[in-house]
């Protein structure tokens, strides 16, 4: 096996040993589907659940007023800067094949991507996995939305403010490059849907970055308070 492998593969067991500690986030459900002898299809959209929405996540120490500048390997083995997407609000989404709750979430994206093109956000899926695998997954579900791989994302993680990232973790920035939000966790549609609507106000200079977060923060709250009908 050669130095590269090595490293990708060790890099895989570190984000697996701290994966570990957001399992319980959606041990619940997963108990449930056991219990039921219902398995999710991969890459099958889930609704929102108690535990999804009560549970607390995993935070960052500081989320970073912009988002880094980094360079990772596409699909087609070239390396992309993020800059590659400048002037646009992105939805990073760090994920990997393994990772049930990053599969689930798939479907959201895609639909996220389609739905809010014309409106300047760009999704972008950051994998921290073997590039063959991330290659096989995206061709079985036709993954529209551009793909990174790289053995530097758990870098990248870090310099969001994760010292061991739980995966799955999306990032949001509006069109400047400020970071509005850092979500940890499976994300759903109502999560996703007050966000970028922020991000949009924040875009139109109706609002500052301060006052985007701490809206969010409470809208955040808001949903996990809310009880599921």
């Amino acid at each position: 096996m050669n130095e590269r492998a090595l490293r990708i593969a060790g890099l895989i067991l570190v984000v697996v040993v701290g994966v570990w500690a957001g399992v319980r986030i959606h041990s619940g459900r997963l108990a449930a589907e056991h219990l039921a002898g219902v398995r999710t299809p991969v890459g099958a959209a889930s609704p929102p659940t108690p535990s999804d929405l009560i549970e607390e996540a995993p935070t960052p120490v500081k989320i970073p007023d912009r988002l880094p500048e980094f360079s990772l390997t596409a699909l087609d083995g070239k390396s992309t800067p993020i800059g590659s997407w400048k002037g646009k609000s992105l939805i990073i989404n760090f994920w990997a094949t393994w990772c049930a709750p990053c599969r689930r979430e798939i479907p959201l994206l895609e639909s996220l991507s389609g739905q809010w093109a014309a409106r300047g956000v760009q999704v972008i899926g950051i994998a921290v996995d073997h590039r063959d695998s991330v290659s096989r997954y995206a061709q079985e579900l036709n993954i529209g939305y551009p793909l990174l791989i790289g053995e530097d994302a758990l870098d990248v993680a870090g310099s969001l403010g994760f010292a061991s990232p739980v995966f799955p973790f999306t990032v949001f920035t509006d069109r400047r490059g400020e970071v509005v939000a850092l979500y940890v966790g499976e994300l759903h549609k109502p999560q996703a849907d007050l966000i970028l609507s922020t991000v949009q106000t924040l875009n139109d200079d109706q609002v500052q970055l301060k006052q985007a977060r701490q809206s969010i923060a409470e809208g955040l709250h808001t949903l996990r308070s809310s009880k599921p009908g």
